[in-house]
């Protein structure tokens, strides 16, 4: 099957880093990750990649404590910079080109980001790997994903988590839960399902930019995203009409 998207915003949570831990990154998940992204790659996908930081450090998190809020935050942007540099790695060593392009300044380890060199490395078949959020403190990685998937013009963010799609309630706690296939912007504000931040949520609605929610962990899930099949997730779309799944 093609690809039925061009140019693709992989949105992934550092806890998609951890494994089976408690804390930090397993390198043989983010090896196992790298191989899922060579499989796009290969179909010459153009690729971008937000990456959280979660597994280390979470600005809102207990681990702040009492922290200032700008200051925690500023820790978890520099969290997503370790994440960033680890799938860097995992990534060249599968003869995939990749760039680390980071919105806090740290030349050492990764470019600055400027959304056309960014553009420019995509065209050029690097997969881009954005860290750092969006060197805001008060806005969430998943902020950054929606913003840097507008910058780039990609066709849709793919969302990887821990759970096969969005439901009508937790399913770890309530086996009742239904998954949706299909829903709208509307409705997961409204329902105010834990999907992204609100903030995400509009400014991907404001843009007409569809997300795709799916599960990380179920090995070959990026690739079946890719070729937009429904039946491993959930796509929320501006007038996507709630279907559940089954």
């Amino acid at each position: 099957m093609n690809p039925a998207y061009k140019r693709v915003l992989l949105k992934l949570s550092g806890e998609a880093l951890m494994g089976e831990r408690n804390y930090g990154i397993d390198t043989n998940v983010a090896e196992a990750v790298a191989r899922e992204i060579k499989g796009i790659y290969e179909l010459d996908v153009e690729i971008a990649i937000v990456v959280g930081g979660g597994n280390i450090f979470r600005g809102v998190s207990k681990s702040a404590g009492n922290m200032d809020r700008s200051s925690a935050d500023y820790i978890g942007m520099l969290a997503t910079v370790m994440n960033a540099v680890v799938l860097q790695d995992a990534l060249e060593k599968l003869d995939v080109f990749t760039r680390v392009m980071s919105a806090v300044d740290i030349p050492q380890l990764a470019e600055p980001f400027i959304r056309r060199r960014a553009m420019r490395h995509l065209e050029k078949g690097r997969v881009v790997i954005f860290a750092a959020g969006t060197g805001n403190p008060f806005f969430t990685t998943d902020s950054a994903a929606a913003l840097r998937a507008l910058e780039i013009k990609a066709d849709i963010i793919l969302k990887g988590t821990k759970v096969d799609g969005i439901y009508s309630a937790d399913p770890v706690t309530n086996p009742d839960a239904t998954r949706f296939e299909k829903i709208s912007y509307q409705e997961v504000l409204e329902k105010q399902l834990k999907v992204m931040d609100a903030s995400s949520i509009s400014l991907c609605m404001e843009n007409n930019l569809p997300i795709m929610v799916f599960n990380m962990r179920e090995s070959g899930n990026i690739l079946k995203a890719v070729q937009g099949d429904l039946t491993i997730g959930t796509l929320v779309t501006i007038n996507g009409k709630t279907q559940t799944a089954g």
